[in-house]
């Protein structure tokens, strides 16, 4: 899977010894000696990639650019190569949610097969805030009234429930549910719910009905 690697360390001869042998596997790469380089680099890009990422370095560490990443909502993944983790550090790496961490000397095939892995979920975690801006997008050409109707029958609502809880007839509720459903881009109410849930608006075991 193509896709562009970002090499963050301080070792000159590490960062040009990857670069050679990504660049063999087809990546794009692109070489920095410090977190604060990247981050620079970083600012409005949201190009498929992911980050190999050495732990101890001057300046900003590793973790600290891992904490730093995960403040500005970036979806790079981390795939962190270092010659010194002991088990607290990566305990901490794995939970604030890094792909892998190798230890050096990395095997070429073992270092492929965690940037494949790490470049196959920033795409997938890019599909889906895709989507979710997609879905925001649309649930917010809703009127007010139309709004009220859709949090009402995701949740389980009947019609008549509906129109009973917003002081309306049955008819009118029919008239912007038919509105709902063409603005949101749906067919059925399984899918509005799923858009519903996929943004947050419901709990996926709340209870339907009544």
């Amino acid at each position: 899977m193509p896709g562009l690697v970002y090499i963050v360390d301080d070792d000159a001869s590490f960062r040009t010894a990857v670069e050679r042998r990504l660049k063999l596997a087809g990546y794009e790469v692109e070489k920095h000696s410090s977190a604060e380089a990247l981050l620079d680099r970083l600012q409005g890009s949201e190009r498929p990639g992911c980050v190999l990422l050495d732990i101890r370095m001057p300046g900003l560490t590793g973790l600290e650019l891992q904490s730093r990443l995960i403040e500005l909502h970036s979806i790079l993944p981390i795939v962190f190569v270092t010659g010194h983790a002991d088990t607290p550090t990566i305990v901490r790496a794995i939970r604030a949610g890094a792909e892998d961490l190798l230890i050096k000397p990395v095997l070429s095939e073992q270092l492929i097969e965690a940037i494949e892995r790490a470049l196959a979920r920033h795409e997938l975690v890019r599909v889906q805030r895709r989507k979710l801006d997609t879905s925001l997008a649309l649930l917010a050409t809703l009127t007010p009234r139309e709004r009220q109707v859709f949090d009402l029958i995701v949740r389980g609502k009947i019609n008549k429930q509906v129109g009973r809880e917003l002081g309306t007839t049955e008819r009118t509720v029919k008239a912007h549910r038919h509105e709902v459903m063409e603005k949101m881009q749906v067919h059925s109410l399984a899918e509005l719910v799923s858009i519903a849930e996929r943004l947050g608006l419901i709990n996926p075991h709340e209870n339907s009905g009544s």
